[in-house]
C-alpha cells in the first residue's frame, strides 16, 4: 500500500463520489466498496483506493506476465489518476516521497 500527499485544495474533489468518477474516466469502470473505490485494467488484477482528506491511499495487485503493450497502457493510465486524484504530476510525487524519505532517514 502506497500513500500519496493532496494537493492543496484536491481533496475537495475526492469528496462524495469524486475518487470514483476520476478512477472510471481513467480506468473505464470503477466499483465501491464501503468508502473505498475498486477498479480492475490492464495489469492492475485489482486497485483499491481511498482519501481521508488529507492524502490517498491506494493498495494494487499486479497481473503478471501481460505483454508490454498491456503494460505501458496501465502505467500511463495509472499515473493519469494520480495526477487527477492528488493534484501533482509523476515528477512532483517523486520529488516529494524523496523529501520524505529524508526526512525520515533525518
Amino acid at each position: 500500500m502506497r500513500d500519496y500527499e493532496l494537493k492543496r485544495g484536491a481533496g475537495k474533489a475526492l469528496e462524495g463520489d469524486g475518487l470514483r468518477r476520476i478512477a472510471a474516466e481513467m480506468f473505464g469502470d470503477a466499483g465501491v466498496e464501503g468508502s473505498k473505490v475498486t477498479v480492475s485494467y490492464g495489469a492492475l488484477e485489482r486497485m483499491v483506493a481511498w482519501t481521508d482528506g488529507k492524502k490517498l491511499f491506494v493498495d494494487t495487485t499486479m497481473k503478471s506476465g501481460v505483454p508490454d503493450s498491456v503494460a505501458t497502457d496501465t502505467i500511463k493510465a495509472f499515473n493519469a489518476f494520480l495526477e487527477r486524484a492528488t493534484g501533482f504530476t509523476a515528477k512532483e510525487r517523486s520529488k516529494r516521497a524523496q523529501e520524505a524519505a529524508k526526512k525520515g532517514a533525518a
